[in-house]
């Protein structure tokens, strides 16, 4: 089907996603984003209305996006200009910038990181996350953040790692955690052991423990080993557990 999509023309795909009956809707819908033609990108364009649709359709539509194995920047750009100056609902909204972070992060690792479709893909999530308020939208905005992996992101993600209140900070942490060692810098290692360490503030043990994990899965300093391993001294059983498993297996 999704063939068959690829060489067909827009009418032919517009057709087929008007006529389609609504409960294969979803499926035409999903196929015609696989395929990514220009053909049948365009077709979606002129089909989806953001502000008509129904959630199921929309979300079909932005879930096969961000799970799209090798997106286009035509792909990227569709999303863009559907989110963008749109009053949606806030589970579109957020699936939406799920979705915008997995294209371009997926897009940059094929080295497609200079268009204009996803430098203007991360000016929206940082612009967003720099005027966003309300704690759950924070996160969110750092949940696109984790997925698209850019090294230049690493210094908001940790100013939010160490200073936001406990949702915020495990959702930085867990950012930061998806990035390469070649990317876990000793700044990174410096801010883990704050939080682990707890030099600043308290933190959840939940952050404390993803700190710990980030020290010890990036070639830790034996000081980080001793460390870690002197403080689960004062930790409750579980915890302490983990970590000296953790530990274990680094030496293995």
């Amino acid at each position: 089907f999704i063939r068959m999509l690829r060489s067909a023309k827009k009418r032919d795909v517009l057709e087929l996603l008007r006529r389609a009956p609504e409960e294969t809707r979803p499926f035409v819908v999903e196929a015609a984003v696989a395929a990514q033609s220009v053909a049948s990108l365009a077709a979606l364009s002129d089909f989806l209305d953001f502000s008509k649709e129904t959630k199921a359709i929309l979300e079909k539509f932005l879930y096969a996006a961000a799970f799209s194995p090798r997106p286009s920047g035509e792909l990227l750009r569709l999303v863009l200009d559907k989110l963008d100056g749109k009053q949606l609902s806030p589970e579109i909204w957020e699936t939406g910038l799920v979705a915008m972070g997995s294209l371009v992060g997926k897009l940059c690792q094929q080295k497609l990181c200079g268009l204009q479709e996803v430098e203007r893909g991360v000016e929206t999530i940082l612009r967003g996350l720099r005027g966003a308020r309300e704690e759950p939208e924070v996160v969110i905005y750092l949940l696109a953040l984790g997925n698209a992996v850019l090294p230049e992101t690493i210094p908001t993600l940790l100013g939010h790692a160490e200073e936001g209140p406990a949702t915020v900070t495990t959702m930085a942490i867990s950012a930061l955690q998806r990035f390469p060692a070649q990317h876990i810098s000793s700044e990174v290692k410096r801010a883990m052991r704050r939080i682990f360490h707890e030099k600043r503030k308290s933190y959840e043990k939940t952050c404390r423990l993803a700190a710990a994990e980030i020290l010890l899965d990036n070639q830790p300093s034996p000081m980080d080993v001793i460390n870690i391993l002197l403080a689960t001294k004062e930790m409750e059983t579980e915890m302490a557990t983990f970590l000296l498993l953790k530990v274990k297996n680094s030496l293995h």
